[in-house]
């Protein structure tokens, strides 16, 4: 059942919903959360989508805040409220309310959806394109208590993962981040069935895909070895390689979907880790509301501390912000870019201790090669 109100208040679309509610029989609200959606007109079909089948996990009501951009001057002035009232099966599990705000309302999205929150229930803020630099201080962003974002969806996303660990506060999380859990858990397992120790460690994976980034950033941090981001091409991420003592540990995966695991003294098995859709990603992130504490470790890790000849958008980004802004390891010059990867990876870096972040000075530390055996991994 849907309901379409023009030039509306919040007022009368909680009487809108409850009309709805006793139209199809069901005047109980059985609801767990308040998912809202931060989005725009291209993007809201396939964001609307993903909430509706995640809400068959989660139900819910959901809140698409769209923000209309007015054509002229006098428009912008005006401030006008449309909302699109759907239940039953037009909203999955739950209920939704599309928003579209116009003029000077656009400016002061949180009035709106205020009234709307379900009492006493948990609100998650998604934003599934244009996430604020610092969602923790956005309006919206403050009336939850987990802040999705997917830096996937920025136009440099290694800049935004940047941004990410400079505005970080407990309930942030990242779709990037939420990509790579099979993986994760994966090499985790993996490490738990051999005795030997981690030498290092290169993940290679699609140059503008920050989930490759977020798996080396968490594998160095939590193994405290030197980490080499190579680029392939794809899909996604392709494959992790870890030397050990023992011998190579390598979890390939070319084709999207199926991956092979090699492990040292063992036939090589095929592993299931198909890459998987939004809805998927945003229902495991529904799962859990309290901060994500090794998300946070591995963001705060820092991208620039990972070894590997620097890529294409690396190399842009500093020169837009200057020779300097690349660490020392990664200044490496046009004409060794192609050069063997074997003779131009950097060297092992310092490791940092437990619960260090990333702006923290590394003189005096051990180096990987010093450090006590890590066997394995948190997942």
């Amino acid at each position: 059942m849907k309901i379409d109100l023009t030039d509306t208040t919040a007022s009368k679309i909680n009487k809108a919903l409850v009309k709805g509610r006793r139209a199809i029989g069901t005047p109980a609200v059985g609801m767990v959360l308040t998912l809202v959606i931060v989005t725009d007109e291209e993007n809201a079909y396939d964001a609307l989508r993903a909430a509706n089948d995640a809400s068959r996990e989660h139900p819910s009501r959901t809140l698409v805040v769209i923000k209309r951009v007015s054509r002229s001057p006098r428009d912008r002035t005006k401030s006008r409220l449309d909302a699109e009232v759907r239940v039953g099966a037009d909203a999955g599990t739950g209920e939704t309310v599309v928003l579209r705000l116009y003029g000077e309302v656009s400016d002061h999205a949180q009035s709106v959806v205020l009234p709307l929150l379900l009492p006493d229930a948990p609100v998650v803020v998604w934003w599934s394109v244009d996430a604020p630099r610092d969602p923790a201080g956005d309006p919206l962003g403050a009336l939850g208590q987990r802040r999705v974002t997917d830096s996937y969806a920025a136009e440099k996303p290694v800049e935004e993962l940047r941004s990410r660990a400079e505005s970080y506060e407990p309930g942030d999380t990242d779709l990037a981040w939420a990509r790579i859990t099979p993986w994760r858990s994966m090499l985790a397992a993996a490490l738990d069935q051999i005795e030997c120790e981690v030498v290092s460690v290169e993940v290679a994976g699609e140059e503008a895909n920050p989930s490759v980034e977020l798996l080396a950033m968490w594998l160095a941090d939590r193994l405290h070895v030197h980490v080499r981001r190579a680029v392939s091409a794809g899909p996604g991420l392709t494959q992790v390689r870890l030397e050990t003592t023992g011998g190579p540990i390598t979890l390939h995966r070319s084709d999207g979907a199926m991956a092979t695991l090699a492990l040292p003294g063992q036939p090589d098995r095929a592993v299931a880790l198909k890459r998987r859709e939004t809805s998927e990603l945003l229902a495991e992130e529904l799962r859990r509301l309290d901060p994500d504490d090794t998300y946070a470790s591995a963001l705060r890790f820092g991208v620039d501390r990972l070894g590997g000849i620097p890529s294409a958008t690396q190399r842009a980004e500093a020169s837009a912000r200057g020779p300097e802004s690349l660490p020392v390891r990664q200044r490496v010059p046009d004409s060794e870019a192609s050069a063997d990867p074997a003779k131009t990876s950097a060297p092992a870096l310092p490791a940092s201790p437990a619960g260090s972040s990333a702006g923290d000075s590394d003189a005096g530390r051990p180096t990987p090669a010093q450090m006590p055996p890590v066997k394995k991994a948190d997942s």
